[in-house]
């Protein structure tokens, strides 16, 4: 991109923030430096970042890393100021259309943001895809909350002090080459860490949630049967992983359960059960070798991204491919 700086700043000034306890948004260029000027309205203290748009607000990458000043963790309510170093992150700045916005979350950084999913009965599986998918049989869930997100590279390294993905540099892309075995150990960190009881999705948990729940439409992928709408795969993705929650959600709000990285769940892999224990809150078989994917990834067609299709992997693997999402007893 070759745009002075001061036609960079031209071209945010007067936009707003977005998040409810930001108001009195305001940017002024200083030299080569952004100053981003903001009021924070909160009863405990949260963390601040400071995102960018390059094609008016569709998509938000970030946060911006070359920042000082009121950004970060534990910032307490007030008149408040960020600083942004332009030059030392300007390759965020290619597009014509770009905005800003401060984002302001009480809860932990860590903690992934939840969505309610109300229980019922839907159909499993599918009578046209692969001979694993059959016989299409009737499940009744209880309701649960699941992550609106992959768990990011960010989540992952505040509990585990590292980063083990393949695509880094992006603290919002899913965390990927992590095993089955690794996500439990982070399972038990982050609940140690929180007082709270996440675990993986079960696999008719994951699918539920995928077809949109109680209010699914029917769609092929989560959210659309256009699958590029929901999902970053191989014909779109540029052979990378994307910030979660760039592509549109499902009728639940819940993003890229289609493409990005596969996600592990709790289940062993194994034909379906059909027997009563199989019907009512199943946990996939009692016997296995291979732990439940779902979901596809940015590697493959779009044929895998189908909210029914099935896929496993040993639970020591680790791919570039393979992340996960989360799950909590139901709270609304």
């Amino acid at each position: 991109m070759k745009k002075a700086i001061l036609q960079i700043i031209v071209l945010v000034l007067g936009l707003t923030a977005r998040a409810q306890t930001i108001s009195n948004f305001r940017l002024e260029q200083v030299g080569q430096q952004v100053h981003v000027h903001y009021t924070l309205t909160s009863s405990s203290a949260c963390e601040v970042q400071l995102m960018v748009s390059t094609d008016n607000g569709k998509t938000w990458s970030g946060p911006l890393t070359q920042v000082s000043g009121d950004v970060g963790k534990n910032i307490s309510a007030g008149d408040k100021q960020i600083t942004w170093n332009v030059l030392e992150e300007r390759d965020q700045l290619v597009g014509d259309q770009i905005r800003f916005k401060v984002v302001a979350n009480g809860k932990k950084s860590f903690e992934p943001e939840m969505v309610f999913v109300e229980g019922g009965t839907f159909q499993m599986g599918s009578s046209s895809g692969d001979s694993d998918e059959r016989p299409v049989h009737t499940v009744t869930l209880s309701s649960f909350s699941i992550g609106n997100y992959e768990v990011t590279q960010a989540q992952w390294k505040a509990v585990m002090g590292n980063n083990p993905s393949n695509f880094t540099g992006c603290d919002n892309c899913p965390v990927e080459q992590v095993s089955w075995n690794d996500v439990q150990d982070f399972i038990r960190k982050l609940n140690a860490q929180t007082g709270k009881n996440y675990r993986l999705p079960t696999e008719a948990e994951w699918e539920f949630a995928a077809k949109g729940g109680k209010q699914s439409r029917g769609y092929t992928y989560s959210g659309s049967n256009n699958v590029g709408s929901v999902a970053w795969y191989y014909d779109n993705s540029e052979s990378k992983t994307h910030p979660v929650g760039g592509k549109q959600g499902n009728e639940l709000g819940i993003y890229d359960m289609s493409g990005n990285v596969w996600e592990w769940c709790s289940d062993l892999y194994g034909p379906y059960r059909l027997d009563s224990k199989g019907s009512r809150d199943p946990q996939g078989p009692d016997n296995g070798q291979n732990r439940v994917l779902r979901g596809g990834s940015w590697l493959n067609s779009a044929i895998f991204c189908r909210t029914a299709f099935r896929d496993r992997s040993d639970p020591d693997n680790r791919y570039d491919i393979n992340g996960f999402r989360l799950v909590l007893p139901a709270v609304r």
